[in-house]
């Protein structure tokens, strides 16, 4: 299969999209990806791994080719409410999640509340809550959120006049794209506007700080209760703190965690095969990397 099964299910009254990349009967393995991006992100993974995993690659919900959010509202607890709506639809009762930034968060906030759903989770890059980090008054979380929405209102996107004028704009994010990745990237993050120009397929609303939020400790209380063993990859250059993160194992029941040289915050991106022998060591197999 060279490429993956495009299917749907729903969730919160919402259709919602994953890949499925076959190998059924097989374990499977989520792959959850981050703000912005899509399920074909995760491509290069999910050819090297699907030998050994049912691999299932969803698009979150106001991303890819997922419906977006009636009102604009995407708490991360609601994403959480997705993952378990697609086990339900999938027909499985555990999975290994591997999730990158944002989608790392979901897989965390996932584990800790199902951890029995959970057989071994890997997070890319994506411990962005810190034990210590400042809480905001009630006032100015709610001031945020709506100058933001504000912000957004009446807003079109801006159209682009080709898709490798799009994968420019990625390698511009991301400088260690190369001109392949960036257009595969693009080429599934892209729609046709009314115009005939390609906008991007993500909720602008997504982006919107939600004033009622999971704080710190509720994090580290969730992350206690993470039964399975746990692999926290760092990048070495993310506009993340690692130094502070490296830290938070202690946090977990059982975990450790690396850093990636020489990698951005799109670790499998930036470091493809290190990042596969680090997934494939961890889950017990031998990708073809």
């Amino acid at each position: 299969m060279n490429e993956p099964k495009s299917c749907f299910y729903t969730s919160h009254g919402l259709r919602l999209h994953y890949a499925d990349w076959g190998n059924e009967g097989a374990p499977p393995l989520l792959l959850i990806h981050g703000g912005g991006d899509h399920c074909r992100s995760w491509d290069r993974l999910a050819r090297e791994l699907r030998p050994h995993f049912r691999v299932i690659s969803p698009d979150l919900r106001g991303h890819g080719d997922s419906d977006w959010t009636r009102g604009g509202s995407y708490a991360l607890t609601e994403y959480v409410y997705d993952i378990l709506r697609l086990y339900q639809a999938l027909g499985i009762e555990r999975a290994n999640i591997v999730g990158h930034s944002m989608g790392g968060m979901v897989s965390l906030i996932f584990s800790g509340t199902y951890p029995e759903k959970v057989d071994k989770l890997v997070v890319l890059d994506g411990v962005t809550v810190l034990p210590d980090a400042p809480r905001a008054p009630t006032h100015e979380r709610i001031l945020k959120s709506i100058a933001q929405l504000s912000e957004r209102e009446g807003k079109s996107p801006r159209p682009y006049a080709t898709i490798a004028e799009a994968a420019e704009r990625l390698k511009k994010r991301n400088t260690r794209l190369s001109d392949e990745l960036a257009l595969h990237l693009a080429k599934h993050a892209l729609r046709r506007d009314e115009s005939g120009g390609y906008v991007w397929k993500f909720d602008k609303y997504q982006r919107v700080a939600a004033p009622h939020r999971l704080w710190p400790e509720d994090h580290v209380a969730l992350w206690a209760r993470i039964a399975c063993p746990t692999l926290l990859l760092f990048a070495d250059r993310s506009f993340l703190d690692n130094e502070k993160r490296h830290g938070l194992v202690a946090h977990f029941p059982d975990a450790r965690a690396k850093t990636i040289a020489d990698s951005g915050h799109w670790v499998q991106h930036d470091q493809p095969e290190q990042v596969l022998r680090e997934i494939g060591a961890f889950l017990g197999v031998s990708p073809t990397a």
